[in-house]
């Protein structure tokens, strides 16, 4: 290995997205209540570690990957004080019109990012693609008090969840590998 040779820190950024996305929308579907599981993968694996994933792929010249993992880091962070700062007396509960726009305008920046995979592999389509219905979802189910739309998006983003963990192993597989042994 020489000096210029730099590890991959997209698969953690990844695993992160993917397994807090996972857990969330498990929720979301309708499986379990949210609770202090979700907030806790919310802040380390979601949020800090993918943080820490982007700073390494700026270090890397990846500016796709320093965008997508650092404002999707943030994004869980936000997310968990949303749910605990009115808890803790620090401002009061959000309402389902505001939620709905964060929700809205996470999915307009998610559909720049799927613009940007049209030229990148097919499971990188597949995440963004899938992240922008889920937020679009979940922004209408915020606006309308839909159920069922809630419950619509919860299986989405268990799909979108799973394809990020996908991504994430199958880049580690190929590395140790040195070959495309996982399809991407």
């Amino acid at each position: 290995m020489n000096n210029t040779t730099k590890a991959n820190p997209a698969p953690i950024g990844l695993l992160g997205f993917g397994m807090t996305t996972i857990l969330l929308n498990v929720h979301n579907a309708g499986f379990f209540p949210l609770d202090v599981v979700i907030m806790a993968m919310g802040i380390t694996i979601g949020g800090i570690a993918q943080i820490i994933a982007g700073i390494l792929e700026y270090k890397n010249n990846k500016t796709f990957g320093t965008v997508a993992f650092t404002a999707y880091g943030f994004f869980w962070i936000s997310l968990v004080l949303i749910w605990i700062m009115p808890k803790l007396g620090l401002g009061e509960p959000h309402s389902p019109l505001s939620f709905g726009l964060y929700l809205l305008l996470w999915g307009i920046f998610t559909f720049g990012m799927f613009i940007a995979t049209l030229k990148s592999l097919t499971i990188s389509k597949l995440v963004f693609g899938s992240l922008f219905i889920l937020f679009i979802l979940l922004a209408l189910a915020n606006f309308t008090g839909s159920h069922l739309i809630h419950t619509i998006a919860g299986y989405d983003g268990i799909l979108c969840g799973a394809f990020a963990v996908y991504e994430a192993i199958a880049q580690v597989i190929n590395e140790a590998y040195g070959r495309k042994v996982c399809p991407v």
